[in-house]
């Protein structure tokens, strides 16, 4: 098998948000990645990124970022293995964050 990561991207989580219904999005995200893994085909179940941040440049230019402009930013990740990226593709389908207008990207880890 080879290895996939799932980079979650989210166009931001409403103010308005309730506790009861955070509680039932996390569930659901922990429900999709137990499935995953149930499946031994979790590699890492990865993390939740901080907003904010640093993006380095040519130069050496350091600049604060991502920005919030920008509609959709990176909000996690995760490691999956898969037999093809068709097979991890159809693994992201299945993710939580599509239902609030989130994707997931997926790509094949290239072994150094």
């Amino acid at each position: 098998m080879k290895d996939f990561l799932f980079v979650f991207r989210d166009n931001g989580m409403p103010s308005n948000v309730s506790p009861d219904e955070m509680q039932a999005m996390t569930k659901r995200w922990m429900d999709w990645i137990g499935g995953i893994a149930a499946q031994n085909k979790l590699g890492d179940r990865g993390n939740r990124l901080f907003p904010s941040g640093k993006v380095v440049k040519p130069g050496n230019i350091i600049t604060d970022g991502p920005y919030s402009e920008i509609k959709e930013s990176i909000g996690g990740y995760s490691i999956v293995k898969a037999n093809s990226l068709e097979e991890a593709t159809e693994l992201a389908k299945g993710c939580p964050g599509l239902t609030t207008g989130g994707s997931v990207e997926v790509r094949e880890i290239r072994e150094m």
